[in-house]
């Protein structure tokens, strides 16, 4: 397959602490240095969240314009996605970071539910960071953690609330949601081809299901997430290195399956993001 693949990191998350692995980038300047790292190794998309001083999920635009400016500066043409996630904040709040125009953003266009809550992204709120999304000239991430998040995004691409093509994530392995199963893996793509057709896609495996959702969207001609945010562990006793040697391992499997790897020039054409100015 001669398509080049697209590597993004998810460097922090929201969820994990520095005790879970000393590795995981906490503080702006560690987000930076780590992503600098994974952009060297062959990433060209950042997702990104950011932390107040106690290492908890915030969503302080200040903290987020640092990492973007860090970002900007030592990983060149590299795409900054924010996350618009709940953890990071409640309501509005939770698009508080939109004005910065990072090239992406992250949008989940309906409910699920995670290990110990639900994931609540009510329409309002949804239509509200869309909205915000499309005055800033954000292309959204939609984040699929279920069929039906991929038929209202294409549904809100059609009326206009989103712009086309769609680009189009499917999350699989969070407990109580979407389990890493390769029918529903292949259906979502079916779906994705007739209802989006111009347009990307691709996968995020959580925990030890990172590798094998890797390795899937490369063999099936998607692109790849990949870091810290989503596996903290290799595998149940090994803790990952850090979001490069993720990254390294992503660009390991493209090579195995003669698969080009994306340079950040290469994804913003595939995605049609503005170029770097």
């Amino acid at each position: 397959m001669t398509k080049p693949c697209i590597i993004c990191v998810a460097i922090t998350g929201s969820v994990p602490l520095k005790s879970d692995n000393p590795a995981l980038p906490v503080t702006v300047a560690e987000q930076i240095e780590s992503t600098h790292a994974a952009y060297e190794a062959g990433a060209s998309i950042c997702h990104a969240h950011v932390r107040d001083d106690a290492g908890l999920p915030c969503s302080d635009p200040d903290r987020f314009a640092a990492l973007q400016d860090g970002i900007r500066k030592h990983c060149p043409g590299m795409i900054v996605q924010f996350s618009t996630g709940g953890r990071s904040g409640a309501g509005h709040e939770r698009g508080g970071m939109l004005p910065l125009r990072p090239d992406m953003a992250s949008l989940t266009v309906g409910s699920n539910n995670f290990p110990t809550r639900v994931y609540e992204n009510p329409p309002a709120l949804v239509d509200h960071l869309a909205a915000e999304m499309k005055t800033c000239d954000i292309l959204p991430e939609i984040e699929a953690f279920d069929l039906s998040h991929i038929h209202q995004a294409a549904l809100m691409m059609r009326d206009g609330r989103l712009p086309a093509p769609l680009y189009i994530q499917f999350v699989m392995g969070v407990k109580n949601a979407m389990p890493v199963d390769r029918e529903t893996f292949d259906f979502y793509i079916k779906t994705v081809e007739r209802l989006n057709p111009d347009g990307e896609w691709c996968a995020a495996g959580i925990g030890r299901h990172q590798i094998t959702l890797n390795e899937w969207c490369i063999t099936a001609g998607g692109h790849v997430r990949t870091g810290l945010e989503d596996n903290i562990r290799l595998d149940k006793h090994t803790l990952a290195p850090s979001n490069a040697a993720l990254v390294q391992r992503a660009v390991d499997l493209c090579n195995k399956h003669a698969r080009p790897v994306a340079t950040p020039t290469q994804a913003r054409a595939m995605l049609g993001l503005r170029p770097v100015s």
